[in-house]
């Protein structure tokens, strides 16, 4: 199967159903009008000379065209490139030079952005104007018509998306239609999802999550989803209500938000028969804390579902299972459609309860990173399995738990220490709303431990507090050595926490008063 014919199959089959819906404008996209709009958008491209297999770049937030735009590219044979809104200038820059594309759409907020960066690259790189709700302002005649379509193979690239690049230059992560099917397959399959689903869409669409979990998903399903332009705290919940929503998915950093927004005023959902239809929430892209876990739960009465996905596997791999299973607390879940192991530093399966990285294999896994064939020979082995670099163990029910990732492991004297134990520590004490742990020089062990924290609205805490408060918990020797107070932690576009950016930063932060928080 491949993204057209997804499209074609509920167009052909039930046209009238919604697919998206645009709140800020109370606008409904079906699936027979998006299919039609795939042959206006190829015979727009074919008049502009960007032809089957070509890479087309998108610079925009949220909308009903980004998504059109988004499906109509891979649909008709393009390559979509989602580019990360949120990215620096010199990483969009890089992003742009390497990926190849010839054009780029881009919403007002960011045309001239994109005009700026085009021009520093030394290939022409046309920028068309693109309105989120309206669509693109075409160079081409308005009369350009539809065209055919032509046909795709599951094994053609449809998406190529570039990681954050936290350790080193962004890699391209090429995704086939098989993978991008597969990818929504296992979604809709851990989840359960029909027709009669609708998901809300709140997650960047340039994000894999959001583009495979919440748009790709649904596709599959013959479901819809409701996509307002960004994430709001205040409007979240009245969506669910107006738009009669199933689902949603969010990242642990939209989890503290509705947290925080329930301490300081009753969202009225628990209980409450607007919610009725709510069957579940998601999370993923980081690690959900377990006291959070408990504390969103325990205030909106709704299951949250702890999931693990990676742009590399066209998102999720793991998923707990949907109620009545009761939820593991602090795993991720079981394997949905693909294969997951953990294996040793010899390449050798581990042991049930031993840790060592995880692996992953099956038809969602991507092609390769573009343009560096030494990354794929490292990240895939000859079998397919790619190594995702996280560390941690799979019990004996064949639940997975994360301990952390290579590259952000403390070695202190010897000894590795997973940073998602000491955040974990902190998230339990009541005055802390985000923690981050991360790995310092030092003389006598090599690397000593420090983190940083956000405080709750109106709390206060000490560091000496903290530190007897984790030495209580976790012992003296994984204690962090100093507690930095901040205002907030940076974070990728999924909400995942940047720790190794903290440790490089370490020294500005330090004397930047817009970011250290006063504790007292």
């Amino acid at each position: 199967m491949t993204i057209q014919d997804a499209i074609r199959r509920w167009a052909s089959d039930s046209g009238d159903r919604a697919f998206l819906v645009s709140p800020e404008n109370n606008e409904t996209l079906t699936f027979l009008q998006l299919d039609e709009r795939l042959a206006q958008m190829a015979a727009q491209l074919d008049a502009m000379g960007i032809g089957a297999g070509e890479h087309v770049a998108i610079l925009m937030d949220n909308g009903q065209w980004t998504a059109t735009l988004l499906l109509a590219l891979m649909a008709s044979g393009r390559v979509a490139v989602p580019l990360n809104a949120i990215a620096g200038d010199s990483q969009l820059e890089y992003v742009l030079d390497h990926c190849d594309a010839d054009l780029v759409f881009a919403s007002p907020a960011h045309e001239e952005r994109a005009a700026q960066l085009t021009g520093r690259v030394e290939r022409s790189i046309r920028v068309i104007p693109t309105c989120p709700d309206r669509g693109p302002s075409w160079e081409t005649s308005a009369d350009a018509g539809t065209a055919s379509l032509p046909a795709v193979d599951p094994d053609d690239t449809a998406l190529l998306m570039y990681t954050s690049g936290t350790t080193g230059k962004p890699k391209g992560v090429m995704l086939s239609h098989r993978n991008v099917i597969a990818g929504g397959m296992n979604t809709v399959e851990a989840h359960t999802l029909s027709r009669e689903d609708r998901g809300l869409c709140v997650l960047p669409l340039y994000h894999i999550n959001a583009e495979i979990v919440t748009l790709i998903a649904p596709l599959i399903s013959g479901g819809s989803v409701v996509m307002p332009h960004r994430f709001s705290t205040r409007a979240f919940w009245e969506l669910i209500r107006e738009q009669h929503c199933t689902w949603f998915s969010v990242v642990p950093t939209i989890v503290t938000y509705l947290l925080e927004q329930a301490n300081n005023e009753d969202p009225g959902v628990r209980d409450n028969p607007d919610f009725s239809r709510v069957r579940f929430g998601r999370s993923a892209s980081s690690a959900l804390p377990v006291a959070t876990h408990k504390a969103f739960e325990e205030a909106f009465g709704i299951p949250l579902i702890e999931t693990m996905g990676l742009t590399e596997t066209a998102a999720q791999i793991l998923s707990n299972p949907l109620p009545p299973f009761q939820t593991r607390y602090g795993s991720p879940g079981v394997a949905y459609r693909n294969k997951v192991k953990v294996v040793t530093e010899n390449g050798e399966e581990a042991r049930r309860g031993e840790v060592g990285e995880l692996v992953v294999q099956g038809d969602n896994v991507m092609q390769g990173y573009y343009k560096n064939p030494e990354a794929t020979q490292e990240s895939l082995d000859e079998e397919g399995w790619f190594y995702t670099g996280d560390l941690g163990y799979q019990d004996d029910e064949d639940f997975f738990f994360i301990t952390g990732r290579l590259k952000e492991l403390i070695i202190k004297g010897g000894e590795n220490i997973a940073p998602r134990e000491i955040d974990e520590t902190l998230l339990r004490h009541p005055a802390i709303l985000e923690a981050a742990a991360f790995a310092i020089d030092d003389a006598h062990y090599g690397q000593d431990i420090m983190a940083s924290v956000v405080l709750k609205h109106n709390q206060e805490v000490s560091g000496e507090e903290l530190t007897e408060f984790c030495q209580g918990e976790i012992g003296k020797f994984k204690t962090p050595r100093e507690v930095l107070f901040v205002q907030w932690l940076p974070k990728g576009p999924s909400g995942k926490v940047q720790r190794l950016s903290i440790a490089d930063m370490l020294d500005d932060l330090k004397q930047s008063p817009d970011m250290v928080a006063d504790n007292r």
